[in-house]
């Protein structure tokens, strides 16, 4: 309460200082008894300030003012002592004029004589308060670093959260248009196999309606047989045996149709046997499988993805994407989401009209923030085409000469032989060989500054049943 009272209205503006023993005049204005008393001796007897004329009679003390002004000097009297004691040692009572190099303390000249200090390096305080404030001053712009460095990593993380739900929308998005794909060859593939059993189904029924057309003609006709054969039964004996012969040929005459029964009925079995397996079998004619996909959190910010991830091509506007670490942020590179390891693996990619690429494998821990050749030594295995001509990426590159311009290259992988082989798929000719032994974990490289598009080319998938 009395520290929060401007420090003017404590002080009298005769002396300027605090109040000592204040008095108040009739016009409201204070003054120190002492300094009222000085300017009245000149022979006028005013206020100081507004030269009012003042009372004959002494003037009142100023009592609040006086408790208020007493208690702020009270405070200031223990404020210095509390520096006084500050500054002086808390065992001898000396002053404080050494600093302790070894304990990083200040000290008196009786502490640097004792035990504690005796063999301790130490300055004149005045020295290492220069040297506190040089290493504080270090010590404060490293942690300006770190703060600025959370704070980066707080923008970051703010646009990776946005980039994270543009990235879940997106995804969500493509797997609702395959499975639209899918169903749709569902539902058409369900409508086919339905229209057969109709169409069967009609076909049946128009061969059961004849068949029974022709039957009821049959009866017809072996009814009428039967009527004349009994009505000449009950003819005179000569008349029978005149129409005898007429009457046993018709009787004859008469070719019943097969009584054969069997077929008529829908062949369910064709439609129904193993009918999921066939329309899985089927739907491998719309499925495209590849064995390399591309890691889109991989991706350099001028290399656009297709919607699938199995090709790339260069654009001079970058996208919109997070600097999340696995990302490529200084050429247009990009790797393989599934990490290669022992065993064999291969992949093919089309090049086409592409003059610009780099094509093989890299090491799991190469750099992503830094430029670095794609060399060996640097965790790179790969094949270059640039400025029309074809290298191996060795150290130093080594120039090839093929007889022609391959449209496809296989890159074949075999971690546990230590090989990395670059194949025209045309002919399956060998364009080079790297030997290396690998001790860690490859991800399928790419890089282009192209905007013609290098592709990965999906395989057949055949089906193979297991017998036990």
């Amino acid at each position: 309460m009395i520290m929060s009272l401007p420090e003017e209205d404590l002080t009298c503006p005769v002396c300027c200082d605090i109040f000592t023993d204040p008095v108040l005049l009739s016009c409201s204005h204070s003054f120190c008894r002492s300094c009222l008393k000085q300017c009245w001796d000149t022979g006028l007897r005013e206020c100081p300030i507004c030269r009012k004329k003042a009372s004959k009679s002494s003037p009142p003390s100023n009592l609040a003012l006086k408790n208020v002004c007493e208690a702020v000097l009270q405070v200031r009297r223990q404020s210095l002592a509390s520096v006084e004691e500050k500054m002086n040692c808390s065992l001898h009572g000396e002053r404080l004029k050494l600093f302790c190099m070894v304990d990083k303390q200040p000290i008196c000249v009786v502490c640097q004589s004792s035990k504690l200090h005796k063999t301790h390096d130490c300055s004149p305080i005045e020295e290492a308060v220069l040297d506190c404030k040089d290493e504080l001053a270090l010590s404060l712009k490293v942690l300006q670093d770190k703060v600025n460095s959370l704070k980066q990593i707080q923008r970051t993380s703010a646009d990776i959260s946005k980039y994270i739900k543009t990235q879940a929308l997106e995804t969500q998005r493509q797997i609702k248009s395959q499975f639209e794909q899918l169903h749709q060859v569902l539902y058409q593939e369900e409508s086919a196999r339905l229209a057969a059993v109709k169409k069967e189904e009609e076909g049946k029924i128009a061969g059961m309606k004849d068949k029974i057309k022709e039957l009821s003609a049959e009866v017809l006709s072996l009814t009428e047989t039967i009527s004349i054969i009994q009505e000449q039964l009950k003819e005179d004996y000569m008349v029978l045996v005149k129409n005898f012969k007429a009457t046993q040929d018709r009787g004859k005459s008469i070719v019943l149709s097969s009584d054969d029964m069997s077929g008529l009925l829908l062949d369910v079995t064709k439609h129904l046997c193993n009918l999921k397996y066939r329309v899985w079998e089927k739907m491998l004619d719309y499925i495209d499988y590849t064995p390399v996909t591309l890691d889109p959190n991989t991706a350099h910010p001028c290399l656009i993805l297709s919607e699938n991830l199995t090709s790339l091509h260069y654009s001079k506007q970058p996208r919109c994407c997070p600097d999340n670490p696995e990302r490529f942020h200084i050429s247009a590179e990009v790797v393989a989401m599934t990490p290669l390891g022992s065993g064999s693996h291969h992949w093919v990619v089309e090049t086409g009209s592409n003059q610009d690429w780099l094509l093989g494998v890299a090491s799991l821990s190469v750099p992503r923030n830094s430029e670095i050749f794609a060399r060996p030594e640097n965790g790179f295995w790969t094949l270059c085409f640039r400025d029309g001509e074809f290298r191996a990426m060795t150290s130093p590159p080594t120039p090839l000469t093929l007889s022609g311009m391959p449209k496809q290259i296989k890159v074949q992988l075999d971690f546990n032989k230590g090989t990395v082989s670059f194949f025209d798929p045309a002919d399956n000719t060998l364009i080079y060989a790297f030997t290396h032994t690998f001790t860690e974990t490859l991800l399928p490289y790419f890089y282009t500054q192209s905007s013609h598009p290098l592709r990965i080319m999906p395989e057949k998938v055949l089906v193979t049943m297991l017998r036990q």
